[in-house]
């Protein structure tokens, strides 16, 4: 019988794994965890893969366990970084955290088929620590020559890293050692940039209970082309809808490459590794619709992150904010989606009468005048879903939808929303 292990290899979640023993481990119900840093009050992207792997090991028997870093991210992973993390303050740590915590309930389950996941913050055990016991009780039990040797380290060994993000990698190691003792938990994963904080961890437990541990890094998720993914030209592709909504986290999936859309399908979905390789000889073959994989990809995992409601509204605001879609578009469909796009309030005077180009300046859509004539001599500006082939064109008062809206559209990517002020 295929085991988590067999599974995770096969869709490309293994980088390095601490001992091949594991394979066998998994055979019986075991807790893993992950931790994430509440640097941001929103995970995005990239996370999702180390979300997705506590998932398939939750689908699997095992209980996932998620580590909201209350403690350590006060003190920030130098974990490839090429400098030290601006320190956060208590109040926007733990902001943070409940906005973490929401992305995580919402992509593992909570079904009762399943094992439930244990939601921590590793502050609850730090905070009782004063400086002279932890050093005591568990810095005695690193040496210096191996925490020097790793990469994290080494890395920022020209720049210099300060004391404080050097004993990071004790601190995670002690998030190990106590999820050991208190909830029998064997197995940490995370990306392949804390490997070294992971072994600090199966070490630590090594030495002080003298069992093993285990550990699974996943490959960050990279690009073809070498640049991380979870980028576009707004930032970060947050999980929470608040900072990048469902039509936009839509969005950025279905225009990913054929070069990665396979493997985003194998570590971002749960669709079976046999219809994702039909994909992938699909997109070989003469008569393969450009950009099928990509929905299919886009469709399960703004699902996952934003579930059926967010995968609804994405889909309805794809097709009404279409340049040249044949919906019409109102002021209720317009009202619906508003939320889902970039958009402006400006008074009358300031859109009535005024050039097409020099309203696109002003909404910020192209930063020139040159650029927005260069565009609609190309055929990419749209008013309202309608092509504008006149670049010295205005706005008439009848553009207006319901008097009080308009659509403009900048190529396929790029559309405001313009509401008409009181």
């Amino acid at each position: 019988m295929t085991n988590v292990i067999d599974v995770l290899y096969e869709r490309g979640f293994i980088d390095a794994i601490t001992s091949e023993e594991l394979r066998t481990v998994v055979d019986k119900p075991i807790k893993v965890y992950c931790g994430f840093d509440p640097t941001s009050d929103s995970l995005h992207l990239g996370n999702m893969v180390a979300l997705m792997g506590l998932a398939w090991f939750q689908k699997y028997g095992h209980t996932p366990v998620a580590i909201a870093g209350g403690a350590t991210g006060m003190i920030g992973d130098p974990s490839g970084k090429s400098s030290e993390r601006q320190l956060l303050d208590e109040s926007t740590i733990d902001s943070n955290l409940v906005g973490i915590q929401k992305n995580i309930t919402t992509i593992l389950s909570y079904s009762k088929d399943v094992k439930a996941p244990l939601l921590l913050n590793n502050l609850d055990w730090f905070k009782g620590f004063s400086f002279i016991e932890f050093l005591r009780t568990v810095g005695k039990h690193f040496r210096i020559g191996p925490m020097l040797s790793k990469d994290s380290v080494k890395l920022r060994s020209e720049e210099g890293m300060s004391f404080t993000e050097f004993c990071y990698q004790v601190l995670q190691g002690y998030d190990f050692l106590h999820l050991f003792d208190e909830y029998g938990v064997t197995v940490q994963i995370g990306g392949s940039d804390q490997w070294g904080n992971i072994v600090a961890g199966t070490d630590l437990i090594r030495k002080v209970r003298a069992k093993p541990a285990y550990g699974i890094t996943f490959p960050l998720l990279m690009r073809s082309d070498g640049q991380k993914f979870g980028k576009s030209e707004k930032g970060a592709v947050w999980l929470s809808a608040d900072r990048c909504s469902p039509y936009e986290f839509y969005q950025y999936l279905i225009r990913v490459s054929d070069a990665d859309v396979i493997k985003l399908m194998s570590v971002l979905t749960f669709m079976d590794m046999g219809e994702i390789r039909e994909y992938s000889e699909k997109m070989k073959r003469t008569d393969y619709v450009p950009n099928t994989a990509q929905k299919r990809l886009a469709d399960e995992v703004t699902k996952i992150v934003h579930g059926d409601v967010g995968l609804e509204t994405a889909l309805r605001v794809t097709k009404g904010a279409s340049p040249g879609a044949e919906t019409e578009l109102n002021a209720e469909t317009l009202e619906n989606i508003s939320q889902d796009m970039a958009n402006c309030v400006l008074d009358l005077h300031e859109v009535v009468g005024q050039k097409v180009i020099d309203l696109i300046v002003k909404v910020s859509l192209q930063q020139s005048k040159s650029d927005a004539r260069r565009l609609i001599r190309n055929g990419g500006v749209y008013l309202n879903n309608e092509r504008v082939v006149d670049e010295n064109s205005s706005i008439a008062e009848n553009n207006l939808i319901e008097g009080r809206l308009l659509l403009l559209s900048a190529g396929k990517k790029n559309k405001m929303l313009i509401r008409i002020g009181k």
